[in-house]
């Protein structure tokens, strides 16, 4: 089993976690390394389920603070081992996000006495289809290991707060049809053509920008794929438009489910998949003195991440992460160094109160 020194630089036990591959599903080596490395730290209670790692203070303090981070990364392309490049740390992972989880574990050895209860989370199967999500299997089976004020998930943001995020929501336009020959096409109806008015709906739409706890969310109601068609000499009888909707946290799936729906009154629509957003809450004392520690403004988040899972069970939660999220999942994968070292010092500042 690989060793984890906690005790070295950061950029050193990112370059470590880099190197023990830990593709979705094959969590087994890196959890094994993280717990073997938190467990002689007295000052941490140890839990594990699956391949998720839960290791918290009980220091009887006022608030308590979950802070996260997934040890999943999508598949290899020749970049593990990691190399260090100009400053750089390249490789699968550095930026989704084992530089996140490196700093995290890092202050979980070194940070005996915080100002808060601090539970620390490294979960299995994040770049995956949710329900094997290891966050998500935590809420449904162990919901006391997340009861906590506030949670911070370690998903790249550049190093900069990102409160909340939107919801999203899934959903087919079927078209139907009759087949003919295309030689003889007034003999059928074309399921194709009938989606016209359907994307013009969709070009004719202006989202909203709405403000949410303080924080503009932009909205998006956009076609993302269109299938349809037999054969090139045949009318199709069948077509089908899957569209996104990415819709602000003020909004629940239903009304965002209301939204598409009525706006597709005439055609036959299938919700196909949906997940809640999360407020930011930053109107939550905890929220102010993690922004005033750091120096940060939060700025709202526009994707779906696993803050919503902390929203759902009633905890505000910001994204806080170091890494360019354009830079996640690209082969040539990378992150400085030193943006690393300077999340690292902003969390340890916040969390000892110096």
């Amino acid at each position: 089993m690989p060793d984890l020194d906690l005790s070295a630089p950061v950029s050193e036990v990112t370059r470590a976690l880099i190197d023990i591959e830990s593709v979705s599903g094959g969590e087994a080596t890196i959890a094994d390394a993280i717990e073997a490395a938190l467990s002689p730290l007295r000052h941490l209670e140890l839990l594990r389920d699956g391949d998720a790692i839960v290791a918290r203070t009980r220091l009887g303090r006022a608030s308590r603070v979950i802070i996260a981070g997934h040890i999943d990364t999508v598949p290899i392309n020749g970049n593990v081992p990691a190399r260090l490049d100009s400053g750089s740390m390249i490789g699968r992972g550095a930026v989704d996000m084992k530089a996140g989880c490196a700093a995290m574990l890092t202050l979980a050895a070194a940070v005996s006495d915080p100002i808060v209860d601090v539970t620390w989370v490294f979960y299995d199967h994040e770049e995956v289809d949710s329900s094997l999500n290891g966050l998500g299997r935590l809420a449904r089976t162990h919901p006391e290991l997340l009861e906590a004020d506030f949670a911070i998930l370690g998903e790249p943001s550049d190093g900069e707060v990102e409160g909340g995020c939107n919801g999203t929501l899934r959903a087919e336009i079927r078209t139907r049809g009759r087949r003919a020959h295309s030689a003889r096409a007034w003999m059928g109806e074309n399921a194709i053509h009938a989606l016209a008015p359907v994307l013009g709906i969709l070009s004719a739409y202006r989202a909203e920008s709405i403000e949410v706890d303080g924080l503009v969310y932009r909205e998006g109601l956009n076609a993302v794929a269109i299938t349809g068609g037999v054969a090139g000499n045949v009318i199709p009888d069948e077509a089908v438009l899957t569209l996104n909707y990415r819709f602000a946290p003020s909004r629940d799936v239903a009304e965002a489910t209301a939204v598409v729906t009525e706006l597709f009154a005439d055609f036959e629509v299938t919700v196909v998949d949906r997940a809640d957003g999360a407020r930011p809450g930053l109107d939550h004392p905890l929220v102010q003195a993690f922004l005033a520690a750091i120096g940060a403004d939060a700025k709202p988040k526009y994707g779906w991440t696993d803050v919503a899972r902390f929203s759902a069970l009633g905890i505000p939660a910001v994204n806080f992460g170091p890494g360019d999220p354009m830079l996640a999942h690209a082969d040539d994968e990378r992150i400085a160094v030193a943006e690393i070292d300077r999340y690292e010092r902003r969390l340890r500042t916040w969390l000892t109160g110096s």
